[in-house]
């Protein structure tokens, strides 16, 4: 039998193993960050902390950005983990069902999800980190490990995507604050995340003026 806290330990050094070369916005960092939000909103909702802590460690384990578009890798990768270390199948069951439905692009999909408070505040967790100072930061950053344009006002938002729409777009970074980031305030779940997310929303858009100012070269 696995001892809860040791096991949380060993998710943190296999995760950091296993994103040692991802992405920079998608690295353990990010995951840690992830981890970070999550307990902090779990402090105000009534979770099973254990399960929210494995989710949020496990959850990008193999994101789909980097596995041409395959979203059954990271789920299998936190399942055979999960099942060698002897956790209780209803935890594993409940675990990969929040990665398999935490990200965004899932949001695009019609039909019933899973759902869970737990599954909440990890989603919430996760999307903290992609506004604010942090998510302007990973979104150029993931925006130029595609070369994409920065911007180009001749391409506009596509503001009803598909998912699969969404998981092949190569637009300009910026109207992905459009597509997701902006949107993300009001897809808060708990009450901590919906007044982070407020803060974070307000720097997003004071950065887009200043954006659009200078590149009109009138500041």
């Amino acid at each position: 039998m696995y001892n809860s806290e040791e096991l949380i330990n060993k998710t943190k050094t296999f995760v950091k193993e296993a994103l040692a070369d991802a992405e920079g916005g998608h690295d353990w960092f990010h995951t840690e960050r992830v981890h970070k939000n999550a307990l902090l909103i779990s402090k105000s909702e009534n979770v099973d902390v254990f399960i929210v802590q494995l989710a949020a460690l496990l959850h990008d384990i193999a994101d789909s950005k980097f596995n041409d578009g395959d979203d059954t890798i990271g789920p299998k990768i936190a399942r055979e983990f999960l099942f060698k270390h002897n956790v209780d199948s209803a935890i594993i069951e409940h675990v990969v069902n929040i990665i398999e439905n935490v990200s965004f692009n899932k949001s695009l999909e019609k039909g019933q999800k899973f759902k869970s408070i737990e599954l909440e505040v990890v989603q919430d967790a996760d999307r903290l980190d992609a506004i604010g100072a942090i998510g302007i930061a990973r979104c150029f950053n993931y925006g130029g490990f595609k070369n994409r344009a920065l911007y180009n006002p001749d391409i506009p938002p596509n503001l009803n995507m598909s998912k699969a729409e969404y998981k092949t777009s190569n637009a300009p970074t910026i109207n992905h604050f459009y597509e997701k980031l902006l949107l993300l305030k009001d897809q808060m779940n708990t009450q901590t995340g919906r007044e982070i997310a407020q803060k974070r929303h307000d720097y997003m858009l004071d950065f887009l003026n200043q954006f659009y100012a200078e590149w009109e070269g009138k500041i």
